[in-house]
């Protein structure tokens, strides 16, 4: 027999069988992917002993030992810091030196910050022969969110309507005035939005599930990229000043909760990343009506007229203020606190091309003996990454590329762990090719009594993202209804969104919205346990096809 005839037989053989095995491999990975395994593993981490998993606390390091102790017994290499175990005093007389080793954690600290105990606003008129000043009270005319250090300055005022912008639709509140080294005077929400009949509110309205309660990130990221040193908002139709009365003449009594002071969690504590540099951060004010009128009075700025045309006309109709600055004067409480992410990988035939599988396991912690358990948001989504990388483990297949299971802390005091990760990547980020993120994937909408709605958001440019999905969906016979949101850069206030501004496709999961988000009713025993192990499944099935197939994911241009 000639070996030419032989040769296409071989490849054949060679095929099928790589075929068969990976087609095995698939197998026993689905196979690990059980309700029972994943109901426990839920109860655990949203159990009372994480004490609600608030970032640098107790229950939040306990949850992290956890997780990392599941990756060690998976078979999941750890891809943390580098860190040394140092030998014993008889070792080092022997001539043992300390070890080097991998851990499972990446390790750093935050800023922990409040306000301090002194606010200062002063509104500064310069008339023709004086200069009057005019000082207002903290919790009585304002308030506000501290950048995270203490600041004083005097700065003049720029009225920017909204303080909007939409390229898409040609609107911009900044085009024609400078706000550089300046305070924004701006109102709260967009054109249009208290008509939602007009058509400034149909061009403008935020599209997506989280998309109108982050605009009011996007609009204080604007003012900060275009350098301004501080905003004051104001809402006209809305008495701000109802959050700040001391005489409250019933007790508390909400839910499941009486008592003589408010109950909170440790949401509203306030964390940055301190960085190698200074970055405060930009100084949010929120004013009532009267320090607002005086600061427009006598400036051609009328509120309503403002906004009628805003909406009618849709165009800007911004304007700096003369003759009137604005001093203040901040003072900070902070503390540092040591917090961690998670990390395991198992390691590809390539290495530099990698898919990041991720899911915030922090939570808001407890207060007065109230846990916020945080079953759904998001011991949800930490199960669902331990679960993969248990998957990936039991095939016993080296994928093509390396993946890295991520649990990252301090989402909820803004994404810290996931934004920490992406400027400090156990590989280069631009070796990323592709980030699936997992939040809330265990609850039903109230409208959802078959327990098989989802949504998927993804990068428009990847729609092989939502192809691939809909095909496994249907082969696996999951029977999920998925929504599917394209978005040109997602964001919506999770852990997909630092990939996503270093433009890496991302996908993301999210089950049903539910009256239980950051309440302690957040619990296990609601969970829809089989939704959540068909999304695991689907999961599963993305990152094989992505992390098997030569080359990285496709844009449409």
């Amino acid at each position: 027999m000639h070996t030419y005839k032989l040769f296409p037989l071989l490849t054949f053989i060679f095929f099928q069988s790589t075929f068969l095995a990976q087609s095995d491999a698939v197998k026993k990975g689905l196979d690990v992917i059980t309700p029972e395994a994943i109901k426990a593993q839920l109860e655990f981490l949203s159990s009372d002993w994480m004490e609600g998993r608030e970032t640098g606390t107790k229950g939040n390091f306990m949850a992290g030992d956890y997780i990392a102790s599941m990756f060690k017994v998976y078979g999941v290499n750890p891809a943390g810091d580098i860190e040394r175990k140092f030998q014993s005093r008889e070792e080092r007389m022997k001539g043992k030196k300390a070890e080097s080793y991998n851990s499972y954690f990446q390790n750093f600290n935050l800023l922990n910050y409040e306000p301090g105990d002194l606010q200062e606003l002063a509104l500064i008129t310069n008339e023709k022969n004086s200069k009057k000043i005019t000082n207002f009270v903290y919790k009585t005319d304002f308030y506000l969110n501290p950048a995270s250090i203490g600041q004083q300055f005097e700065a003049p005022i720029v009225f920017v309507g909204y303080g909007y912008k939409n390229d898409k639709q040609g609107y911009n509140d900044f085009n024609g005035v400078n706000v550089k080294g300046k305070i924004i005077l701006r109102l709260a929400g967009y054109p249009g939005y208290k008509d939602t009949s007009s058509k400034a509110y149909k061009l403008f309205k935020p599209e997506g599930r989280w998309a109108e309660w982050n605009l009011s990130k996007d609009k204080n990221k604007w003012a900060e990229e275009l350098g301004a040193v501080g905003i004051i908002e104001v809402n006209p139709e809305k008495n701000i000043s109802n959050d700040w009365v001391t005489n409250i003449p019933f007790r508390f009594n909400i839910n499941n909760y009486e008592g003589d002071s408010e109950l909170r969690a440790g949401l509203f504590r306030r964390m940055s990343i301190p960085g190698d540099t200074l970055r405060s951060g930009i100084l949010t004010v929120y004013i009532t009506n009267r320090l607002a009128n005086e600061i427009i009075k006598n400036c051609g700025i009328n509120f309503s007229e403002f906004e009628k045309s805003a909406q009618e006309k849709i165009k800007p109709n911004s304007l700096e203020i003369e003759n009137k600055t604005i001093s203040f004067k901040t003072t900070v409480k902070s503390n540092l606190v040591s917090t961690r992410n998670v990390l395991g990988t198992i390691e590809g035939e390539n290495p530099d091309e990698v898919i990041v599988i991720g899911a915030h396991y922090d939570h808001v912690g407890m207060v007065k003996g109230y846990i916020w358990n945080g079953s759904d948001d998001n011991a949800s989504g930490s199960v669902a990454v331990m679960t993969l990388a248990k998957a990936f483990a039991e095939a016993k297949i080296k994928p093509k590329k390396t993946i890295v299971f991520a649990l990252w802390t301090g989402e909820e005091k803004g994404l810290l762990g996931s934004y920490y990760f992406v400027e400090h990547p156990i590989k280069p980020v631009q070796n990323t090719i592709a980030c699936l993120n997992y939040d809330m994937i265990s609850r039903d909408g109230v409208n959802d009594s078959l327990g098989v709605e989802c949504s998927m958001t993804y990068t428009k440019a990847y729609p092989e993202l939502k192809d691939m999905n809909e095909k496994f969906n249907k082969d696996l016979n999951l029977g999920l209804k998925i929504e599917f949101e394209a978005e040109e850069k997602p964001g919506g206030g999770s852990d997909h969104t630092p990939f996503a501004e270093k433009n890496i496709p991302i996908f993301y999961f999210m089950a049903g919205w539910h009256n239980d988000y950051h309440q302690p009713g957040d619990t296990a025993d609601k969970a829809d346990i089989k939704k959540m192990t068909n999304i695991i499944k689907l999961g599963f099935m993305d990152v094989w096809q992505i992390a098997n197939s030569e080359g990285k994911l496709n844009p449409v241009k």
